[in-house]
């Protein structure tokens, strides 16, 4: 039997079960201030392995913005920066920078000795390509970021100077984290970056470098043994392991064969559990920088859809608070506009109609939407987001709500692959899903908004959505300065956007890590278990 069959064989339900009621006999686990406190100190070793879910299409950066790929890597990739917390800037591949008073140049000194994993050593000219040619024509967030660049100079091998044409507000917040990977140009200087065949073996400056993908299995990395920080990474390897089955995937996680979970691989519905069982840590932190928010998409080309008075009591038949308490148990709020509390120049006085079902029956109805004698006003296909079990029943939900109001739901069977698509093609009517907010609503909504936006590519306007007023405020707010004059244009686009509903606002979410208390380190930053990892060992 070979190492990864010896890893993974023991993967099943029956052995899971058996590993599970074993671990509910054994002693409690230190946690990581008690072992702290008793010295213990980083050290190098042990193999991390970890649930994902679902498998990502490829591990590529950039080619794929889904979160598990973001997960896996960026693992491999980094960026000049990343962010704390509370959204500060924390250098990585750039040891320091300065910014002009007018904010309009940004000068970025790399650290030496940095190498992508195949020994080539990484320069101020991959760092150019990266900004202005691989993600830029990738990525339509980073577009909003990088095309106001005039100019992109390397006075040397260390040093990059950005030139804006204007004030960018949000420019920090777009090249940070995983917005902005440093690829090797040599290796992705090519026609067609979706399609290089060097995305099956991602190469990057990151603590750990690709080994294998067995498809519909794990994806392993090893440790980059030319990393730029002396001594880390600790670990060896990490493994990324996808189990379809939610209990399984539970069990895994009790059973401390999966020493790690995040993002959707647990269901709600095990959150109170794990919170309770010994040895098992459970944190809500690290989604400061993403800022997740759920919404019901509707394509708003399609009748009665383009109605905002059935938008609005679509809107007014959905309970928020049923859905964070009894849908997510307890993870999360109820989403009051677009913004996260956690997403700076989000305003609390912004609130949309409450939960009314008599009310949003009552719009319809003077809306001339009657009701015919099986109680129906019309129907509307829907698209479930196939992430797991919760999002399944999110959608029973909606349907369940719909149907209170008159509106009859049917269900479209989809597949991960098959939801990107059905969007990028407008090819639907209703949808739920989640989108980031990266900290700023100039990098993460305005795509969704604007109608410069209104693309044939997933993630973006694909509703269709069209306010000459918020095009306005986002023209605005992307190059204005003053953070007080941003905060009353941002209040007035959150105050348009629940009044006009272009999507149905529901949670802002709050995934819950979950990690044996003998990992230390998986949440440091504002990009939560999509950070680098370099600093994460076993206690």
């Amino acid at each position: 039997m070979t190492r990864d069959e010896r890893i993974f064989a023991g993967l099943t339900r029956r052995n899971l079960l058996k590993a599970g009621a074993a671990l509910a006999a054994t002693p409690t686990l230190m946690t990581l201030d008690q072992a702290r406190a008793q010295g213990v100190a980083p050290k190098r070793g042990g193999i991390l392995t970890s649930l994902l879910t679902p498998e990502p299409p490829v591990a590529m950066i950039g080619v794929n913005a889904q979160g598990p790929t973001l997960v896996v890597a960026s693992k491999m990739f980094q960026a000049l920066i990343t962010y704390t917390p509370t959204l500060g800037f924390k250098p990585v591949l750039a040891k320091s920078w300065e910014i002009s008073d007018d904010k309009r140049v940004y000068k970025f000194n790399l650290r030496e000795g940095v190498k992508f994993h195949d020994g080539t050593p990484m320069t101020s000219e991959d760092v150019v390509f990266s900004a202005m040619k691989f993600m830029r024509a990738l990525s339509v967030r980073s577009r909003l970021v990088f095309e106001p660049i005039e100019k992109a100079e390397t006075p040397d091998e260390h040093t990059v100077i950005f030139t804006l044409k204007e004030p960018l507000a949000a420019f920090m917040m777009g090249i940070g984290g995983t917005a902005l990977p440093i690829v090797p140009k040599h290796l992705n200087d090519v026609a067609d970056y979706r399609n290089n065949p060097n995305n099956a073996k991602p190469i990057g400056t990151g603590p750990f470098k690709f080994v294998e993908w067995r498809r519909g299995s794990f994806i392993r990395l090893a440790r980059h043994e030319e990393y730029w920080k002396p001594g880390q990474p600790y670990l060896d390897e990490i493994v990324y392991r996808f189990v379809p089955d939610s209990q399984s995937r539970a069990l895994a996680l009790q059973s401390g064969q999966a020493l790690l979970a995040g993002g959707t691989d647990i269901e709600p519905f095990d959150l109170p559990r794990f919170q309770q069982q010994p040895g098992i840590n459970v944190t809500t932190k690290g989604w400061e920088y993403y800022g997740p928010i759920s919404w019901i998409e509707l394509n708003k080309r399609i009748k009665p859809l383009d109605d905002v008075r059935v938008r609005r009591a679509m809107s007014m038949a959905l309970d928020r608070d049923f859905i964070v308490q009894k849908l997510w148990f307890g993870s999360g709020k109820p989403a009051t506009g677009p913004l996260c509390e956690t997403t700076p120049f989000y305003d609390p006085n912004v609130k949309m109609p409450a939960f009314d079902v008599a009310a949003a029956n009552k719009l319809l109805d003077d809306a001339g939407y009657k009701p015919d004698s099986r109680g129906l006003r019309f129907t509307l296909r829907h698209l479930p987001l196939p992430y797991g079990e919760v999002w399944t029943r999110l959608s029973e939900y909606f349907r369940a709500s719909m149907q209170k109001i008159g509106i009859g739901i049917v269900m479209d069977a989809i597949d991960a692959g098959g939801i990107a698509a059905r969007w990028a093609n407008w090819d639907f009517e209703t949808s739920v899903t989640y989108v980031f907010q990266l900290g700023d609503a100039s990098i993460g909504l305005e795509q969704h908004f604007t109608s410069e936006n209104i693309k044939h590519v997933a993630f973006t306007n694909v509703g269709g959505y069209k306010n000459d007023r918020i095009d306005e405020i986002f023209a605005k707010t992307r190059t204005m300065t003053d953070p007080v004059e941003r905060q009353k244009l941002l209040s007035e686009f959150q105050r348009i956007a629940v009044e006009d509903m272009p999507y149905l606002f529901l949670t802002q979410m709050a995934f819950p890590t979950y990690y044996s208390s003998k990992v230390s380190n998986p949440v440091t930053t504002a990009m939560g278990i999509a950070g680098d990892f370099d600093d994460v060992f076993f206690a």
